[in-house]
Formats: C-alpha cells, structure tokens, sequence
C-alpha cells in the first residue's frame, strides 16, 4: 500500500521571538517561545504536517536559512517579527525559494504602530494570519498545507 508523503511545513521566527515571555502580555499572549513550538508541533500532528523549526535573532542567518531550504521544505509559515516591515534580504530570500509561505504574527499588527502596519513580504505569500495569538499557527498551518496540496 503506497502512503502518501507527508508534507514538510518550515516554520521560522526571527528577531526577539525566542523573548516572548518576557514581551508584553497584551501583543504577545504571555506564552514562551518553547510553549509556542510545542503547540505549533500540536496543531502540526492535528493537520498530519511535518514541522521543522528555525529561530534567529541574525538577519543574515535568517536569509542563509531560507537559501537552504530548496528540497528540505513544501511550505513555509514565517514570523519574521521586526523584520517583516522593512527587511528586503529577507524579502528577496524568501522569493528565492519558490514556496508557498504564510505571514503570522501573533498579535494584531494591523491595529499597533504604523510602521508595523506594512509587510514588504506580504505580496510573496499565499496568506497572512494575524492578531489570533497562538491559534493563528493552527490557521497558518492550516492554509499553507492547503497550499502545498495536503489538503488538511
């Protein structure tokens, strides 16, 4: 009996979300960065998703990480934090890989500061999950399998 390959989901966090606990409670729901991943890796099994995760506070590691992930990924869901609203190398890595990718952040970036209202990867992803807290990984997960094909 031939099973179907399960589908590789890269999830990647950039700059101070290895912080979140010590974040503020009101943006960021309180929850540490390891109490993060193992609900993402919750909702990973739910959907029948593999996850992988990378996390950097290095702009420069986070670009070398994209670059790698030809034949080691199906999809991509990405938090860049900081970074989504004006960094370009991360823009152009992520073009780079060809994948289908989801946006999330944690909180509501499209009711904070102005500045955390623009995206520059916006337009290279398949969807964006925003202000749901750590439900959002589900939906992000959720919709990036759908993309790549699983289904779920």
């Amino acid at each position: 009996m031939n099973v179907p390959p399960r589908n590789r989901i890269e999830v990647m966090h950039g700059v101070n979300l290895d912080q979140l606990a010590r974040r503020p409670v009101e943006h960021y729901g309180g929850i540490s960065f390891a109490a993060l991943e193992r609900e993402i890796s919750r909702f990973a099994s739910e959907l029948d998703l593999i996850v992988r995760f990378f996390q950097s506070n290095y702009e420069g590691a986070f670009v070398e990480h994209l670059h790698g992930l030809e034949g080691m990924a199906d999809g991509i869901v990405l938090n860049p934090g900081a970074w989504t609203h004006y960094s370009l190398a991360i823009r152009d890595a992520l073009e780079l890989t060809g994948l289908p990718a989801i946006e999330v952040h944690l909180s509501d970036v499209g009711q904070r500061e102005e500045w955390r209202r623009v995206s520059v990867i916006g337009d290279l992803c398949v969807g964006r999950v925003a202000g749901k807290g750590v439900e959002g990984y589900r939906e992000a997960l959720r919709l990036i399998g759908q993309a790549v094909g699983s289904g779920s």
